[in-house]
């Protein structure tokens, strides 16, 4: 049962550091960089942060899937996919799944490039955008992490 404790830690530690992150970023970060008068030092001051936080949330979110992965496998809880009032289990699935896609693959193949596009095009609209797509990442994530933590509890919603 250790081994279970130390997953779980080590899973709600990463997902505290990877949601936090996208949490600051969202209602902290963009906002303020969205201000600056200068499109140019927005661009700068956006890519500061970011590129800092990026490897960060790579690597939490490689923790949470691995630990993830294990407290299923090793509590045997596969049937949970099977039944509704674990509906949260599906959505830490998807979020998960919607952010190594976002990072490990769109990110680096295309949407950098297509943020710096759109931006010098239009900053205003571009940040906004960023914003927008920004909190409805972060309300899905604590959706999910509020169903999470009360079906955990033995709440089980929609059952």
């Amino acid at each position: 049962m250790l081994e279970l404790a130390i997953a779980r830690m080590l899973h709600l530690l990463a997902i505290i550091h990877w949601i936090g992150g996208v949490a600051m970023a969202t209602l902290v970060v963009l906002p303020g960089v969205a201000r600056l008068p200068d499109p140019a030092e927005r661009m700068a001051r956006f890519e500061a942060v970011e590129s800092r936080f990026a490897p960060q949330a790579r690597l939490s979110i490689v923790i949470v899937g691995l630990t993830g992965f294990y407290m299923t496998w090793r509590m045997d809880a596969w049937y949970r996919f099977s039944e509704p009032g674990y509906w949260w289990m599906h959505a830490m699935v998807c979020v998960w799944l919607l952010f190594v896609l976002l990072l490990f693959v769109g990110e680096p193949l295309f949407l950098h490039r297509w943020f710096h596009k759109r931006a010098a095009a239009d900053s205003d609209r571009a940040f906004a955008f960023a914003i927008r797509a920004h909190q409805l990442l972060l309300a899905a994530a604590l959706v999910t992490i509020a169903g999470a933590v009360l079906g955990a509890h033995g709440v089980l919603l929609f059952t």
